[in-house]
């Protein structure tokens, strides 16, 4: 069963030479452009000033595919798990020292590849480390660091959740047809 105004749309879309694949950019455009809206909205609301790790998280863990855009958070997620305890053990363990930056980003990354073992966002695991140490060595306190970087994860945490329910969201209102590849059978 067809969707009212399907066959409409469909026509329309022949008439001016589109397919559905043309319309997944479109798709992830009005994503992006809905999600920024609603995690800019309401960080003001929180009296947030600095977007940055929030638009920044939500287009990374945005996608016109749903189960894709899950995925990508669930990725995300574990690794900026891994990369939080990481920051926080090493900041308890030296401190700001100047030592402990490029370890715990060293030790985080070999946990991430050879432990974790999820390729997908890996990076993300030594990243999140750096904002956590790198907190705490700009103000020269440990403690005020773990509050500053942990602020810093939630921003993360908060854009990926906001990227991933407007792709569900979009997914549900508008059906974009993707075309899988095809087999050597004819």
């Amino acid at each position: 069963m067809t969707r009212p105004g399907a066959r409409q749309a469909e026509a329309l879309m022949r008439r001016f030479g589109l397919s559905h694949e043309h319309l997944v950019g479109v798709r992830f455009a009005i994503n992006v452009g809905l999600a920024t809206t609603i995690a800019w909205s309401i960080l003001r609301a929180l009296g947030d000033t600095n977007p940055s790790w929030v638009i920044a998280s939500m287009v990374a863990a945005s996608d016109p595919q749903p189960d894709e855009a899950r995925r990508i958070f669930r990725c995300r997620l574990i690794n900026v798990a891994v990369g939080s305890v990481a920051g926080l053990l090493f900041l308890l363990a030296g401190g700001t020292e100047d030592w402990v930056l490029p370890l715990a980003l060293a030790t985080t990354v070999l946990v991430s590849s050879y432990v974790v073992r999820i390729k997908t966002m890996w990076r993300q695991a030594p990243i999140t480390a750096a904002i956590v140490i790198g907190a705490a060595a700009m103000n020269g306190s440990p403690t005020l660091g773990i509050v500053k970087g942990l602020h810093r994860v939630a921003e993360v945490v908060f854009g990926c959740l906001v990227g991933v329910a407007v792709s569900l969201i979009m997914s549900k209102v508008w059906l974009i047809q993707t075309s899988t590849p095809k087999t050597g059978t004819p």
